[in-house]
């Protein structure tokens, strides 16, 4: 986290008119009635484009498996500082099949204990947050272990995670109450 309170509250209930409930209702639907959502509802507009490219990065349409995925999102939410990615991701990392002890390697990036597929995926997404590019030797790397669509997924998802989180971080969302701070996340 980087702010103490946020500088856009998520809408309350009582905040929200017809088209920004149009786009909260199916997220309480699915259980996912996030603080997120509620606080991309303020500008109805932005929301429908950001779900729609949001949407395929988590799908089943990403090349990448669920897991290798997160692995990117993870690193990428811990390098940006954003705590609430973080705090989210977490769990969702864990159902994609990351242990607690990957999660918590994240954190420190490429090395021990990760394969050189999983290094690769945490080089690249160290250089694309830092140089906002991939590193001739990291690309090179990336490429040994996945298919040309893979790459570009994970450009994409580094990309639009780091999005996210720059969003995250800049309006001072705060977290759901599901979810708790990591400590090192708290860069405030």
């Amino acid at each position: 986290m980087r702010l103490n309170s946020p500088r856009l509250a998520p809408l309350t209930d009582a905040e929200l008119d017809t088209e920004a409930e149009a786009l909260v209702a199916p997220m309480r639907a699915q259980g996912r009635d996030y603080n997120v959502f509620r606080t991309l509802a303020r500008h109805p507009a932005a929301m429908k484009a950001f779900m729609g490219f949001a949407s395929y990065i988590l799908s089943h349409e990403n090349s990448l498996a669920a897991r290798e995925r997160e692995i990117l999102i993870l690193r990428t939410g811990f390098t940006c500082g954003s705590g609430y990615e973080w705090s989210r991701h977490v769990r969702i990392g864990q159902h994609a099949g990351l242990t607690d002890a990957e999660i918590d390697a994240i954190k420190r990036g490429p090395g021990d204990p990760w394969s050189d597929a999983d290094n690769s995926l945490l080089r690249a997404a160290d250089s694309m947050v830092a140089e906002h590019f991939i590193d001739e030797s990291a690309w090179q790397a990336l490429s040994r272990h996945f298919s040309e669509h893979q790459c570009i997924d994970a450009i994409l998802t580094v990309g639009q995670y780091a999005m996210v989180s720059t969003f995250l971080n800049s309006a001072g969302v705060p977290l759901d109450g599901d979810v708790t701070l990591d400590a090192e996340m708290d860069r405030r």
